[in-house]
């Protein structure tokens, strides 16, 4: 660690950022926080496939390993074939990826893993090395009685030693002879044979009976089988890399596989598809978000949708849960869904959503795709269960995974490494994810957020046949990627075309006022690059609830209809608005009142009205025991057309106002581990450990109160007359100081600083360990010495 340059120090810091929170004082304090087992955990998740396969052998192998060593474990005794000189190619980039993550030190005659790396990666009973290797003979006879160790030299025709430490070399030596121990081999039956391929390339462990078969009896007489347990052997390390032809592992992973174009297609054409797409998932946000507008959907006590609510937002988009689940989350990345916060808490709507309509339709899927790009949360583990047992549900607490950005980040990546317009094969891609950054365990957590990559940046527009779109491409980059998205989105059109089948077909995206109204005055029938929307008798009653007449109906669809108003939706919009208010509804409990009172009879009359508790109050007037709304759907369902009425007798207009939350932000994504360091930070970082390093290791005067300077790590002790003193006669002279200091929380550190002011108790100087000029109190300081000539 200390051999290193400040290039070196910097790039170290930059591949482990956690080793920069805080930011280490020296040297010593550095080497010390990288060794730690949360640090190196991390360290080795993040070497890609090679790398780790090196860091692998150097666990298995003698401590410390000279490089010809590691390199028939990587390579074979033999090493001549392809893989084999590929793998001696790649080994000097691996060793050094190791040695610049400070997993690897020393020279190259003497390479060791750190120690908290090699007790991780080495094998044990308890934690199978990936390699597949067991332990040692010295492991694994450490248990055993001297007289079963001699047992086993006698056997295997070595001579008797005189204590078990011996007798073990002995072994050891037999074991790693290659003639001797295929001399040993030769003589073993068939069925021993049998039994070392089965354990060879691990596990190592197997069981036997009390009274094993006459192979194994053989083995393990001859200590080729060791014992692990009364019921278990274990195959030594020794024994299986001679039989492996002194590998470590049976198939190595020197070279990235690579990503190539599997299908190519014109540019032109894959950035069309991507604009169809991100101009569907406009279209499909927003309806998404509008649906909530007046009833959201409520929140569940631990959090998050339920499932019916999910399958409604489905319903409403046409689609399967887990898509729907997709857009849900979208929506609430890009803060405009979120709860209100109310006692009968609900998800609705934000005010950024208005804000986000505005905005014209390239800088609105901009915002949608930068909050997928950067987000946590994973839609794709919606249904399955947690570490508990309990289901992960839609915008609930438990779906945040910090690697989603990296991975996605990553993917875009290869597929923007390929020529434009060529897309890969999914499983290429997959692959090659899977060297760069290798599951350790039984998780496929980074395989599955890959998979769901490619499908959510197909839906999302930002590939479009499966390649990068040159949209997609900016977006990547880190460019605003509107300006390049909307020239190939269709202009918002402010006309539709009234068929005679009471239908309209919108024949691109509709201009914002008139696809607000028209999606209260028809319903949506079917979506595309051309809407298609159906005027019914509830839809047009829909629109006279808003507080529409029939003349403004007409009129409207005269104004923005390129063809003429066909007859039959004249008469429909007619019909209903001449039934639309006959009847009133309003309060009583609740009221029914018509100038028609043979209307009032036939209600009455009919047995569908049982339920509304109907009875006259007067020839134009009936009472009613059910609420005005249940009251209203009532005779609607009966094949009337009522309208509610206020206290003064006006018409209600049926239509609430759309509810927003409070202002709310969006959620902020779940870091995975401490941010990247820019270069400034990394270069006040390595200023502060040399500066540290200087404060620890300068050759300090003896202080005048002190019969011995303080030793490593100590801090100097003076009286503060002595103190006040020496910094300001190093003031004085322009020299610097040796300082103790405790801070207000009572912390300790040691710095150099140059005095440039003493006065009212402070002391004023550059701190040599910040890099900046600071001001200390001087009842905080423990003590000053004054530094040798040659120091500063």
């Amino acid at each position: 660690m200390r051999g290193r340059d400040d290039a070196a120090l910097a790039a170290l810091l930059h591949a482990r950022p956690d080793l920069l929170n805080p930011v280490p004082g020296d040297i010593t304090q550095l080497a010390t926080r990288a060794g730690t087992r949360a640090s190196v955990v991390r360290a080795l998740d993040r070497l890609d496939r090679f790398a780790l396969q090196t860091a692998e052998a150097l666990a298995v192998a003698p401590d410390p390993c000279p490089y010809p060593v590691l390199e028939e474990l990587l390579t074979g005794t033999g090493g001549g074939d392809a893989e084999g000189r590929a793998a001696r190619d790649a080994l000097p980039r691996a060793l050094g990826t190791l040695r610049d993550q400070a997993l690897v030190w020393g020279d190259d005659d003497r390479l060791r893993l750190v120690r908290t790396a090699r007790e991780l990666l080495a094998p044990s009973a308890q934690r199978p090395s990936p390699t597949g290797l067991g332990p040692t003979v010295a492991e694994a006879t450490a248990g055993m009685s001297p007289t079963r160790v001699q047992e086993i030299v006698a056997a295997v025709g070595l001579p008797p030693t005189h204590d078990p430490v011996s007798a073990v070399a002995a072994l050891t030596g037999l074991f790693t002879d290659p003639e001797r121990m295929s001399a040993l081999l030769d003589e073993a039956p068939a069925e021993a044979h049998q039994v070392l391929g089965r354990l060879v390339w691990g596990p190592p462990y197997g069981e036997v009976t009390p009274n094993p078969a006459p192979p194994v009896r053989w083995l393990r007489d001859r200590g080729l089988l060791l014992p692990a347990s009364a019921r278990t052997v274990v195959l030594p390390r020794e024994v299986a890399l001679h039989l492996r032809g002194g590998l470590a592992h049976r198939e190595t992973a020197p070279v990235a596989p690579p990503v190539g174009a599997h299908r190519e297609h014109r540019p032109q054409l894959v950035d069309a598809n991507a604009a169809g797409q991100a101009l569907a998932a406009l279209a499909t946000v927003e309806e998404l978000v509008k649906s909530w507008e007046h009833a959201g959907p409520l929140v569940l006590r631990a959090g998050g949708l339920a499932v019916r609510d999910l399958k409604r937002a489905a319903s409403t988009l046409d689609t399967t849960e887990q898509a729907a689940a997709f857009w849900i989350e979208l929506a609430y990345a890009a803060g405009l869904v979120a709860s209100d916060g109310a006692a009968d808490e609900r998800y609705a709507p934000t005010p950024a959503f208005d804000d986000w309509r505005e905005l014209p339709p390239a800088a609105r899927w901009s915002a949608l795709a930068s909050a997928w790009l950067a987000a946590t949360r994973t839609p794709g583990l919606v249904g399955e269960q947690d570490a508990k047992g309990r289901t992960l549900s839609v915008l609930g607490p438990d779906l945040d995974r910090s690697p989603a950005p990296e991975v996605r980040r990553r993917v875009l990546e290869l597929l923007a490494a390929l020529p434009e317009g060529g897309s890969p094969d999914p499983d290429a891609l997959l692959e090659r994810l899977a060297w760069e950054r290798p599951e350790r365990g039984t998780s496929d957590l980074r395989a599955r957020l890959a998979h769901w990559t490619l499908h959510d940046a197909e839906v999302l527009g930002v590939t479009g046949r499966g390649a990068l779109s040159v949209f997609g491409r900016a977006l990547l980059e880190g460019r605003d990627p509107a300006p390049l998205l909307a020239p190939l989105l269709p202009e918002p059109v402010d006309h539709v075309l009234l068929q005679a089948d009471l239908t309209a077909v919108a024949p691109g995206p509709l201009r914002r006022p008139l696809g607000d109204v028209l999606a209260v005055l028809a319903d949506v029938e079917s979506k595309g690059g051309a809407t298609v929307y159906r005027f019914t008798p509830g839809s047009v009653r829909r629109a006279l609830d808003s507080g529409q007449t029939a003349s403004d109906l007409h009129a409207f669809l005269a104004e923005h209809s390129r063809t003429p108003v066909p007859q039959p939706l004249a008469y429909l919009i007619d019909d209903v608005a001449r039934r639309h208010g006959h009847l009133r509804v309003g309060a009583a409990s609740s009221y029914v009142r018509c100038d028609d009172d043979a209307m009032l009879g036939e209600i009455l009359a009919d047995k569908r009205s049982a339920g509304l508790g109907l009875r006259r109050l007067a020839p134009t007037v009936l009472a009613a025991q059910a609420e005005p709304g249940a009251l209203l759907d009532g005779l609607r369902a009966m094949g009337y057309a009522p309208a509610a009425e206020s206290r003064t007798g006006d018409v209600l207009v049926a239509r609430a106002a759309a509810y927003r939350t409070p202002e709310r932000t969006a959620p902020v994504p779940v870091p995975d581990g401490p941010p990247v360091p820019d270069a400034t930070l990394l270069g006040a970082a390595v200023r502060a450990v040399r500066a540290g390093d200087l404060a620890a290791t300068a050759v300090r005067k003896e202080p005048a109160g002190q019969s011995a300077a303080p030793g490593p790590g100590e801090l100097p002790r003076t009286s503060a007359a002595e103190t006040l003193a020496t910094v300001q006669a190093a003031a004085l002279t322009g020299s610097a100081v040796w300082i103790g200091y405790v801070n207000a929380e009572g912390a300790a550190s040691q710095r150099v600083i140059a005095p440039v002011r003493v006065e009212g108790g402070f002391v004023t100087g550059y701190d040599h360990t910040a890099d900046e000029v600071r001001t200390y109190p001087l009842h905080r300081i423990t003590g000053v010495a004054e530094l040798a000539e040659d120091q500063v």
